[in-house]
C-alpha cells in the first residue's frame, strides 16, 4: 500500500494539473455534437498532419503514407513539432530537425513545401499554460476556422502535441471545427503513461483532454504496439520501387544494427490509417483521462467522451501502403 504522504503528493499533483488546465476556458461543445464528430471519418476530409519527423524513422513513413492516400482525403499542411532525446538536445533543435526532414521527404516526392510545410513551437507548453504562437498554430486556427462541427479538420498529431494545444490555447474556438486523432499515451489499462509522444508535454497532454474536442487516441503499447514489421519483409516490398522506397528502406535498417530476430514497431502510421479505413483500427468510447505528473492516468467518468482505438489490422494496413508505394510515379 501507498503510505500517507505519497497519497497526499498524488492528490496535491492531481489538484494542482486539474486546476491549471481548467483555468483556462474552452469552446462549449456539446456531448452530442461530441458524438457526432467522433463518427467514422467521411472520405474527402481535409486534415493536417503534425509530426516531430525527425524523433525516429515512423513519421516519415506516416507522412509517405498520407502522401499517397489522396483518394482518402485532403491534406492540406504538415507542421513541425519539437522533440528532444538523442537526436536532438532541446525541443528547439527538435522542430528544426523536423522541418528539414519534412522537407526532405516533399522533395523525394516532389511535392512544393511553400504554404504547406510550417514550423511548430519552440518549446514545450508552460506550467503557467502561457500558449506560444508560430507558423503552425496561426496556419491551424486559420485552417480550422474555415471549417465547421459538421465538415471538421480532421488534425492527426504523432509527436508531443504541443503545436495542437497552443492553437486551442489561443483560438479556443477551434475546438467545435476539428477532430484531434492523436498517437500518444499507453493503453488506458496499461500501469503507466510514461510514453515518449505524452511525456514530453504532459501539460500539453492534459489541456486536449481537458478542452473537451473531439478525440481519437491511439495508444502505443497494449495497441498500436502490435504494428512490426521486419528487415525482410522491408527488402521484398519497397527495395528498388522508387526514390522514396528506397529511402524508406535505408532509414528502416539503419535504425538497429543487429537484424537478426529484429522487428519495429512503425508507431505513426496507424493514426493515418484512421482517415483511410476505420475499420482497420476498431475502437471504442471511453471518458476521457488525464495525466498525472506520477505517470499514471487518473479516471473520472463523469468526464466527456473520447474514441480510443484498441486493436490494429497490422496485415490490412501495410498491405494498402505497399501497394500505393509500388504504385508511386506510375
Amino acid at each position: 500500500m501507498m503510505n500517507t504522504k505519497y497519497q497526499l503528493l498524488l492528490a496535491l499533483s492531481f489538484l494542482i494539473i486539474t486546476f491549471s488546465a481548467r483555468s483556462q476556458e474552452y469552446a462549449a461543445i456539446t456531448e452530442i455534437q461530441r458524438l457526432q464528430m467522433l463518427e467514422k471519418p467521411a472520405t474527402g476530409s481535409s486534415i493536417v498532419f503534425d509530426t516531430d519527423t525527425y524523433n525516429e524513422i515512423d513519421d516519415q513513413f506516416a507522412l509517405v503514407y498520407a502522401l499517397l492516400s489522396k483518394e482518402s482525403f485532403n491534406l492540406e499542411a504538415v507542421y513541425a513539432a519539437p522533440f528532444s532525446n538523442n537526436r536532438a538536445d532541446n525541443p528547439t533543435k527538435g522542430m528544426e530537425l523536423s522541418y528539414e526532414e519534412i522537407l526532405r521527404i516533399l522533395d523525394k516526392m516532389n511535392v512544393a513545401h511553400k504554404g504547406f510545410a510550417f514550423k511548430g513551437s519552440k518549446s514545450y507548453l508552460s506550467k503557467d499554460m502561457t500558449p506560444e504562437s508560430s507558423p503552425a498554430t496561426e496556419d491551424m486556427i486559420k485552417k480550422a476556422m474555415q471549417h465547421s462541427a459538421e465538415d471538421p479538420l480532421y488534425v492527426v498529431a504523432v509527436g508531443a502535441i504541443t503545436n495542437v494545444a497552443n492553437a486551442i490555447m489561443l483560438k479556443p474556438e477551434i475546438t467545435k471545427n476539428i477532430v484531434v486523432v492523436w498517437l500518444g499515451g499507453h493503453a488506458h489499462n496499461w500501469p503507466n503513461t510514461r510514453e515518449f509522444n505524452m511525456k514530453q508535454d504532459i501539460t500539453a497532454a492534459n489541456v486536449i483532454l481537458d478542452s473537451g474536442v473531439p478525440f481519437v487516441q491511439y495508444p502505443c503499447m497494449g495497441v498500436v504496439s502490435q504494428f512490426h514489421t521486419t528487415v525482410p519483409e522491408m527488402e521484398h516490398y519497397l527495395k528498388g520501387q522508387n526514390e522514396i522506397s528506397d529511402y524508406l528502406l535505408e532509414i528502416f535498417k539503419d535504425y538497429h544494427k543487429d537484424h537478426f530476430a529484429w522487428s519495429k514497431v512503425v508507431w505513426d502510421m496507424t493514426a493515418i490509417a484512421y482517415l483511410i479505413n476505420s475499420n482497420w483500427t476498431p475502437s471504442q468510447l471511453v471518458h476521457a483521462p488525464r495525466v498525472s505528473e506520477f505517470d499514471t492516468y487518473s479516471f473520472d467518468n463523469n468526464r466527456h467522451l473520447i474514441r480510443m482505438a484498441y486493436h490494429i489490422n497490422r496485415d490490412a494496413i501495410w498491405k494498402d501502403f505497399f501497394l500505393k508505394l509500388q504504385g508511386f510515379g506510375e
